[in-house]
């Protein structure tokens, strides 16, 4: 990112030896311009870029582990990470590359680029992945910091090891007999940092309690909390096997049952489906906010709901589908569902009327 006598760059992709920078307004051709680069971007991504060349050194000097590639995070708060050629990495061996790393930052050490001839007897000692396709050219591009690594790299790193300031290692996941190693380098980990304070202070504040207490405090919070959902998922089985109690009580049985809640769920709709389409009534019932998006079920005959359900479903702006007297799915306009109610009235008086 940039600009290019003034025009902003979208972006820069490479094809064979040239650079080509895509720009939001055409350039004179010829024109002497001035380039502009965003440093803050720049130097953010030479930090990360340089401290995997780094974190992969040092990994593959102390344990003989091998880097197959790195994801370089786009965003000045987003995590880098190093695929590594091993199923497992230990809390140890995270430590202790973490150690290494530091220490050689502490120890200011020299990444110089340098170039090498094609056939230079120095780039047997290098580490590469070889040469792309589309190479042209008599000359390669190597990273070296000094005593640690040698690596065939094109792109841009810092001058010392002392300019990305620390490395913390995050965390690791696997990866189909890989290992992912999340990190962060430089100002990345000073706004880490930032953010994890930032997040402390309003966790004490909202636990009344100290940092070293927030896991108890949250741990309890969820235990009561799982304990209350648990009491309202009860209640809302009883309200659904209430209120299909009640519509039976009548004599005869409205045919139709329509049920809107607010807060229930799909149990809370199972069990009205359940025990009012046994007993012939052509059931839809819908959960979510009283306008906007929510979930319906429509219960009954499968001659009924084959045809009904996609009728409802489009009519409340909705995807779904179903079996076996079934049709349920995700909506977008449950204000509508008087006017479900409605058609499904009419068609219910259309079919079920006496021949």
């Amino acid at each position: 990112r940039g600009k290019i006598g003034g025009i902003d760059v979208l972006s820069v992709v490479r094809r064979g030896v040239e650079a080509v920078h895509f720009v939001t307004d055409p350039l004179e051709v010829g024109a002497t311009v001035e380039i502009e680069v965003d440093w803050t971007r720049r130097f953010d991504h030479m930090q990360q870029h340089s401290g995997q060349h780094l974190i992969t050194a040092i990994a593959d000097r102390e344990f003989g582990i091998k880097t197959t590639s790195w994801n370089l995070a786009i965003g000045e708060d987003s995590r880098c990470f190093v695929e590594l050629a091993t199923p497992t990495l230990t809390p140890g061996q995270v430590s202790r590359i973490e150690d290494l790393c530091n220490e050689s930052i502490r120890n200011r050490i020299s990444m110089t680029p340098r170039w090498y001839t094609t056939d230079a007897p120095e780039l047997e000692a290098v580490r590469s992945r070889g040469l792309p396709d589309d190479f042209e050219g008599s000359e390669v591009r190597v990273v070296e910091i000094e005593g640690i690594d040698s690596n065939m790299c094109c792109g841009t790193h810092v001058s010392n090891l002392s300019h990305l300031q620390c490395i913390k290692l995050l965390y690791t996941e696997s990866k189909k007999g890989s290992t992912l190693l999340y990190y962060l380098t430089g100002n990345r980990v000073l706004r880490y940092a930032q953010r994890s304070l930032t997040n402390e202070k309003a966790l004490t504040k909202l636990l009344s309690c100290g940092l070293d207490e927030h896991k108890e405090a949250v741990e309890k919070i969820q235990k009561s909390s799982k304990q209350a959902n648990k009491v309202v998922r009860n209640q809302l089985r009883e309200i659904a096997q209430l209120l299909a109690s009640k519509h039976l009580s009548t004599s005869p049985p409205d045919p139709i049952a329509c049920f809107h809640r607010d807060d229930g769920d799909n149990d809370f709709m199972s069990i009205l489906a359940n025990e009012l389409a046994s007993k012939g009534i052509l059931v839809l019932v819908t959960i979510g906010g009283d306008k906007g998006a929510g979930h319906f079920l429509l219960a009954g005959t499968e001659e009924e709901v084959s045809e009904l359900g996609p009728k409802v479903s489009l009519l409340l702006e909705g995807k779904g589908g179903g079996r076996k007297g079934r049709f349920q799915g995700k909506v977008r306009r449950l204000e509508r569902r008087g006017e479900a109610e409605a058609m499904i009235r009419e068609f219910a008086q259309q079919r079920r009327k006496p021949q």
